[in-house]
């Protein structure tokens, strides 16, 4: 049995399920120094206008770090007292590690085995790809197994965990 951390939030949600501001709030309230580490990667415009939307909605109180695949080596150049890191999100990070063919285990339990070394406080968001259809094709079935593995992992290292449906929280964990 895996121990909880105090310091781990895992927020999960479909897509505009409003999990990204419920963390935002989480992490505001806080009045900790706030870390945004966007995982996203603008692969064409209309992405890019989400990124730089997003970050205009935070505004300048948030320092932003954009890290598509060395999640564990970012946290780790930015952890420390006094700070809460919002990372945004877990499912883009998959995709990310998928597309350069990454050994996903390996990455999955390096930030597993990173969280309780963690002094900052880390709040994850990811969106539930696990409740709908199972997908047709092998490359979409393999992307929903490695999110829900990934989920499993951090829903067991997190003190609190939250499911998103409507912009209202649902507290699973905690």
């Amino acid at each position: 049995m895996t121990t909880a951390l105090s310091n781990t939030i895992f927020i999960l949600g479909g897509a505009r399920s409003g999990k990204s501001r419920f963390a935002e709030n989480l992490v505001v309230a806080t009045g900790l120094d706030r870390h945004y580490v966007a995982t996203g990667r603008a692969w064409d415009e209309e992405m890019q206008s989400r990124i730089a939307q997003h970050r205009a909605d935070r505004g300048p109180s948030w320092t932003t770090h954009e890290e598509p695949l060395d999640l564990v080596g970012r946290l780790a150049a930015i952890d420390g007292e006094g700070r809460v890191v919002l990372i945004d999100c877990l499912t883009l990070w998959v995709t990310n590690l998928m597309m350069e063919e990454r050994d996903m285990a390996a990455d999955f339990l390096a930030l597993a085995d990173y969280l309780p070394r963690a002094k900052a406080r880390l709040v994850f968001v990811s969106n539930e790809i696990g409740l709908g259809i199972v997908p047709d094709n092998r490359m979409a079935r393999d992307f929903r197994d490695h999110a829900g593995r990934l989920h499993q992992m951090i829903a067991a290292k997190a003190a609190e965990v939250y499911f998103i449906a409507a912009g209202l929280p649902l507290k699973m964990k905690g």
